[in-house]
């Protein structure tokens, strides 16, 4: 099937040939005023200016885009979609005065999910997960990366990775899996750190192996959950089975995790609110990726990640939504875009492109998605009229997306 598309206002996002954007690279998105695309069987076959066009009869169908931005879908590279159950309630009490300690002492955080999430079948996870995803497919997003973590016992943490996998089968995006069973010690474990983790080493990762289970690998590296020497632990029994590493670093504090990450080789490096003149120059000097989470920073009210200074020092970064029950129970990645831009002083140059080309890296999908290039996806979001790029973060509360293109047909 062939379908043209005329009249695009904007095409956002153009570009011959892949490159992971760092330092003053990533405010640069090449834009083609008035233009046209051509879609076949899926993909991005041609596009161009009007004035280039000629318009015949071979087309299966045409769109016009009158007035109308057409960029590529946000890839979301950090989520925890499958979960059981909202945790609304903890909210509550952290308006109320409680600290994370707090709830966590009444039950609640992780293990709180863990215990919903065990109760649940992998039926009723994957009904739930899929109309979250379906949601955000029609927020814009064209592909996801989603972790496994609240499950902390070997049936439970398979059972997640078995749900994400049904969604990789069934969902028109692409989706990645991530193994994070070292999100938190389980109570049984609180005191033997060692046997957890060799839970984790030798009763889980062989069948996940064996199953095909993941793609990555995580751990939760923070004071009070996962040191950075377990974390190597981890990681390198992750890696015998090919699963690279993809951590969560620096949300709490500076512990050497993210050095730890990078003498790994990690694929990307997550949260990084709390980060040290050191951590910034380390980062920056390797090929890791910080992906920031601005809706994690805001819904618990946290000093914002240093993007402005991370890009100054030319590192590479990607934005996410870090979808969870807990900590960022949104998965709209325009409202990530926003936020890039209102919290963390990012341009919407440099946020677009942190939402799709680097997004698109750090999900190792930059040969498919990420930006208008032949023989990519054609995964698009056609805006609604809008007067410039900057007014999609600007006006942060309206649905500025009109329809959403997944590999050549509109998304319903």
């Amino acid at each position: 099937m062939t379908v043209l598309v005329k009249n695009i206002k904007l095409l956002v996002g153009v570009r011959s040939e892949n490159s992971l954007l760092r330092g003053k690279d990533l405010a640069i998105l090449p834009c083609m005023d008035n233009a046209y695309l051509i879609v076949k069987d899926g993909l991005i076959a041609e596009y161009g200016l009007m004035d280039e066009l000629w318009e015949g009869d071979d087309y299966d169908d045409v769109v016009d885009a009158t007035g109308q931005f057409v960029l590529p879908c946000w890839c979301d590279s950090h989520t925890h979609l499958v979960f059981a159950e909202s945790r609304e309630e903890e909210f509550v009490d952290k308006i109320n005065g409680l600290s994370y300690a707090d709830i966590a002492a009444k039950g609640g955080g992780i293990l709180n999910s863990a215990k919903k999430l065990a109760d649940k079948t992998e039926l009723e996870l994957l009904r739930t997960a899929l109309n979250r995803l379906q949601e955000l497919i029609k927020l814009g997003t064209g592909a996801v990366e989603i972790k496994s973590g609240y499950g902390l016992s070997v049936e439970a943490e398979l059972k997640m990775l078995r749900v994400i996998k049904r969604l990789k089968e069934t969902s028109p995006i692409p989706v990645k899996a991530t193994f994070l069973a070292a999100h938190t010690f389980p109570s049984a474990y609180k005191n033997n750190h060692q046997g957890y983790i060799d839970l984790i080493i030798n009763e889980m990762l062989p069948v996940i192996a064996e199953e095909g289970l993941a793609d990555y690998i995580d751990v939760f590296c923070e004071s009070g959950f996962f040191s950075p020497e377990e974390m190597e632990t981890i990681c390198k029994a992750g890696l015998k089975f090919g699963l690279k590493p993809k951590l969560h670093v620096n949300q709490l504090n500076s512990i050497g995790g993210l050095q730890k990450a990078v003498e790994l080789n990690a694929l990307t490096v997550d949260h990084l609110e709390t980060m040290t003149a050191d951590d910034i120059h380390c980062l920056a000097a390797s090929s890791t990726i910080g992906t920031l989470l601005p809706s994690a920073a805001f819904f618990l009210n946290m000093p914002y990640q240093p993007a402005r200074a991370l890009i100054d020092a030319g590192a590479a970064i990607a934005l996410a939504s870090d979808f969870n029950p807990g900590s960022s129970p949104s998965g709209n990645m325009n409202l990530v875009l926003s936020l890039s831009c209102i919290g963390m002083k990012m341009l919407p140059e440099e946020a677009i492109n942190a939402a799709t080309i680097n997004a698109a890296y750090a999900m190792e999908m930059e040969q498919e998605l990420g930006s208008i290039t032949v023989g990519k996806r054609a995964s698009l979001i056609f805006t609604r009229p809008v007067s410039s790029l900057a007014y999609l973060p600007y006006a942060f509360g309206s649905n500025l997306i009109e329809r959403v293109m997944i590999n050549g047909e509109f998304f319903s």
